[in-house]
């Protein structure tokens, strides 16, 4: 893949524009003096020209071409626009204030474009209720049928979706190393620091106390997740906070996993009135119970997404540190399968 060029003599310049290109995983092509720059013109996805030699440059009559930015750290200079214009620029970035819209623009010049993914919530309706069970194992049986999927710890609360499927001694990052991240994150760097399981990516809390993930930090992973995978899931908490909002703001369906019995409808009532205000569709997945499930989805008003009765010694084998059991013979199986072949058709 051929690399953005940098067109410039400002040393200064350069050194900054090296440092944003490495925050989006990007490598650069120089040219020094405008005459280096011919051969690459027309090839890079991206020319970044130096204020220092826009004069110069236009001087040679480049070919029009789109995505070119003029780059400068001189404030309110009169003649910046001039030599915008001069170059055949789409817009001036003026640093350090345009280092965010820079790193886009670098990341997007070196990710290959693709359709987004499709990101996935499931809430449980109240605690026990299984919620993380199912998000763990609809993520894993997607990443076994080759659906690339990246799995999203968003419960501070819960006891670790890295412990579920028994990688909480795997290496790679967890939310602790990512919080301090704001704008845009390179979809290729997040996969390779986070532990993976089977072609399974997944972003969990490290063991101790869990401080709530910041809103930006969420926003950065989802983005990433949904211009790198093909499936984000995305396990919330029941009480909402920003990190939830976010991922809620994104997904295709929420799935709000509740309990047959009248105590559990009722609790799953209120956290589907917290869910309601933030994301399109909510649907119910039933765990079976006294009441009919068709009599739960009815009650709570969302459609029915699914029955999921007891699986026999589930629990035993998750206390062992096994994954879940995902065959066609298993409830849980049926259910994963069924839903990945409503949301990705016959492919899945």
């Amino acid at each position: 893949m051929d690399r953005p060029l940098v067109i410039t003599e400002d040393h200064e310049l350069l050194d900054d524009l090296l440092r944003v290109a490495a925050a989006a995983g990007a490598e650069l092509d120089v040219a020094h003096v405008p005459a280096h720059a011919r051969p690459y013109w027309n090839r890079a996805p991206l020319v970044v020209v130096g204020g220092d030699v826009a004069d110069a440059l236009a001087a040679t009559g480049p070919p029009s071409r789109p995505r070119v930015f003029l780059a400068t750290h001189t404030s309110e200079d009169p003649d910046t626009w001039r030599k915008c214009v001069a170059v055949g620029a789409q817009g001036v970035l003026e640093l350090p204030a345009a280092e965010r819209q820079l790193v886009d623009e670098f990341a997007d010049a070196v990710e290959p474009p693709a359709r987004p993914g499709s990101v996935v919530c499931v809430a449980g309706g109240r605690g026990g209720a299984g919620a993380s069970v199912l998000a763990g194992s609809l993520a894993l049986a997607a990443s076994r049928q080759r659906v690339r999927t990246l799995l999203v710890d968003a419960d501070p609360l819960g006891g670790g979706l890295d412990l579920l499927l028994g990688q909480e001694e795997s290496d790679g990052a967890r939310w602790s190393d990512l919080v301090a991240r704001e704008g845009r994150v390179s979809y290729t760097a997040l996969q390779a620091a986070l532990p993976s399981l089977a072609g399974l990516t997944l972003l969990s809390y490290d063991r101790g106390q869990a401080d709530p993930i910041p809103a930006e930090a969420m926003r950065s992973v989802l983005e990433a997740g949904r211009r790198g995978f093909d499936l984000v899931v995305v396990d919330l908490p029941r009480h909402l906070d920003q990190a939830a909002v976010e991922a809620l703001g994104r997904a295709v369906t929420t799935l709000l996993v509740v309990t047959a019995d009248v105590r559990g409808v009722l609790a799953a009532a209120q956290v589907l009135a917290g869910l309601r205000g933030h994301t399109g569709e909510v649907r119910a997945v039933v765990r079976s119970g006294v009441l009919n499930d068709d009599v739960v989805a009815t009650s709570l008003g969302i459609p029915r997404g699914g029955s999921l009765p007891d699986q026999p010694r589930l629990a035993a084998t998750l206390d062992r540190g096994d994954v879940p059991p995902l065959g066609r013979r298993t409830s849980l199986g049926r259910f994963c399968a069924a839903f990945l072949h409503e949301l990705f058709g016959p492919d899945a």
